[in-house]
């Protein structure tokens, strides 16, 4: 069999995507049911995302835990990033079409960014993919804007919770809500914080961490609250966990995990700055928020010391220094 081309690859991607509406129905009533079916020894997983390609700021704690803890990760994207038009001009060559005119883009990248996902998430080792599938509006730090007007908020509220209860998950990660951070990010936080807090109280309540990725040097970023909505609150104004992507193995410890980051950034060909994220950010930090349980303190802590340990054994070869 001939490999596809790229354009008949794009074909491909595209008449995947024309089912994809049929089948979120068919996702939302029976995947969270396998997954919280399925049997694990390590801790569940359930990311919220407002775009695809946010995943890159989890992606090395994300592959730990599914390969090497053993546990389950699933994934909800709320958009379908067809905004990123703007930053697709490597990629008008690579899937022919002209992605950074606005029309072109918003009708083809919402497609190709699914199956772009979709590879980043055979790398990382998600389990499922929730496509929530809202539009992708314009750049804005306002959440009001998004909560008031661009998302159907009384669904994406309603799956949620359906994801949450079906899925009897132990953590749910999300992105740091900072001032400076677009307003779709600020908005999925705000939901998902939303959507913990108001699971019947018969059901377990996941602990809810936001990331925010930085280099060794340099020092956390402060955080206490994103101004008018108290639910972010972290008390600590800064992170209390963190991943350190430079942890080593393999042969002479040359390999660590920035490798499987950078793997995961170039799926998303279709986002050129995401690119530029390659190599970058030594450490992936996370804030405990208030809503959590004082108790759960120790649950977060056990998972970051559990991914602090080298699983991989020491490798060496006879004759070889």
């Amino acid at each position: 069999m001939q490999p596809l081309d790229r354009s008949s690859l794009f074909l491909t991607i595209m008449i995947k995507h024309s089912t994809i509406l049929s089948l979120v129905l068919i996702l939302f009533t029976g995947a969270a049911s396998v997954s919280s079916a399925q049997k694990t020894s390590g801790p569940r997983v359930l990311v919220v995302d407002a775009h695809p390609d946010d995943e890159g700021a989890y992606a090395a704690a994300i592959y730990k835990i599914t390969h090497d803890l053993h546990g389950v990760v699933d994934l909800v994207v709320i958009t379908n990033g067809e905004a990123g038009y703007k930053y697709s001009t490597l990629a008008n060559a690579y899937y022919h079409l002209d992605l950074t005119d606005e029309k072109v883009g918003r009708k083809y990248l919402p497609g190709i960014r699914h199956q772009e996902l979709e590879n980043a998430g055979k790398i990382i080792g998600l389990h499922h993919i929730y496509f929530f599938n809202e539009r992708d509006n314009r750049y804005t730090l306002d959440p009001h804007e998004v909560l008031d007007s661009n998302w159907n908020i009384p669904r994406v509220k309603s799956e949620l919770n359906h994801i949450l209860v079906s899925g009897h998950y132990d953590f749910v990660f999300t992105l740091l809500p900072s001032d400076s951070t677009h307003g779709h990010h600020k908005a999925t936080t705000i939901l998902a914080l939303t959507a913990v807090q108001n699971l019947p109280k018969n059901v377990p309540h996941p602990i809810v961490l936001c990331a925010s990725g930085t280099e060794k040097d340099k020092p956390p970023t402060p955080f206490t609250m994103l101004a008018g909505f108290p639910i972010t609150r972290v008390s600590d104004g800064a992170p209390t966990y963190a991943f350190d992507k430079q942890q080593s193995f393999g042969f002479h410890h040359a390999l660590n995990y920035k490798i499987i980051v950078n793997w995961e950034i170039a799926e998303h060909k279709s986002q050129g700055t995401e690119q530029l994220g390659m190599n970058r950010g030594d450490l992936e930090e996370y804030y405990y928020f208030d809503i959590n349980p004082p108790d759960g303190r120790a649950k977060a802590k056990a998972l970051f010391d559990r991914l602090a340990i080298n699983d991989y054994p020491e490798l060496t070869y006879p004759g070889i220094k």
